[in-house]
């Protein structure tokens, strides 16, 4: 991780600053107990990875979309930003699942954005985050995340499989983000369907699609391969799907819409 980019480095390390101002208000016995109560409810893990895999089943794009209200490189992307619309359009629109950014210092997200969202439909939803500590995982839970994002990146080996075997024990999904052949050989002994690989250099910030299309021969076929970044054509879609790859995560293109969940139907009719 001694190559890891400056601003991830920035972003990892308000995330520790983040759970120590947290974890005196709400410890994570608190936040067990909340899980506890929420068992039986609305809160209940709805199945990330059985959506996605049912999507891929009946031969559709598996479309994890994004609510992204800003993001360092491309600033404000959505203004008025309102969560259960968002999620609403998406669901009408034909998501699989849904992604809602929670960093709120970088992204301008909340988790309040991810419970208004799954409030607001049915499909299952990942936490966006930087995600470092066990207290993050249990955080996701009580507010009803169905799935955690890992990044490669920003955790050692060790702590990627005890964050992972944590959400598990949790009932709840894991999507672990890879940029390159290094980071993929670190995550594939982990019991993870989910691979993310994400086209965006985190040093020059280009895109290629070309970064996933080096990486699937690496990846077994009991896996469900993400691609993520880039996206923002029909040709960019029927590309990844020649490929074999029929998982997508969709932000950008989506927030910039008038009606995110019309330009979803564009982009993968």
């Amino acid at each position: 991780m001694s190559d890891t980019p400056t601003i991830l480095k920035k972003i990892l390390a308000r995330k520790a600053e983040e759970v120590a101002e947290r974890q005196p208000n709400v410890s994570i016995a608190d936040l067990q107990a909340k899980i506890a109560d929420q068992k039986g409810t609305a809160f209940d893990p709805r199945g990330f990875v059985q959506n996605m895999a049912k999507s891929i089943a009946e031969g559709r794009s598996a479309v994890i979309a994004e609510a992204k209200k800003q993001s360092p490189s491309k600033g404000l992307l959505r203004d008025p930003f309102i969560p259960a619309d968002i999620a609403k359009s998406y669901e009408l629109g034909g998501a699989s699942c849904l992604s809602v950014l929670t960093d709120k210092d970088y992204f301008h997200g909340s988790e309040a954005y991810l419970m208004q969202a799954r409030a607001a439909c049915s499909l299952p939803v990942i936490r966006k985050d930087f995600i470092v500590d066990p207290y993050q995982v249990y955080e996701a839970r009580a507010i009803g995340a169905d799935c955690i994002l890992l990044i490669a990146s920003a955790l050692g080996d060790q702590q990627m499989a005890d964050l992972n075997g944590l959400a598990q024990e949790l009932g709840m999904d894991v999507l672990i983000e890879v940029h390159g052949a290094e980071e993929l050989q670190r995550t594939l002994p982990l019991n993870t369907r989910l691979i993310g690989i994400n086209n965006r250099n985190l040093h020059t910030f280009e895109v290629t699609l070309n970064n996933t299309y080096d990486l699937l021969s690496s990846i077994p076929d009991d896996r469900i391969v993400v691609t993520e970044s880039g996206i923002h054509s029909v040709d960019d879609v029927a590309a990844m799907r020649a490929h074999n790859v029929h998982s997508f995560l969709v932000g950008e293109a989506f927030m910039r819409a008038a009606d995110p969940g019309e330009k979803l139907k564009e982009l993968f009719a």
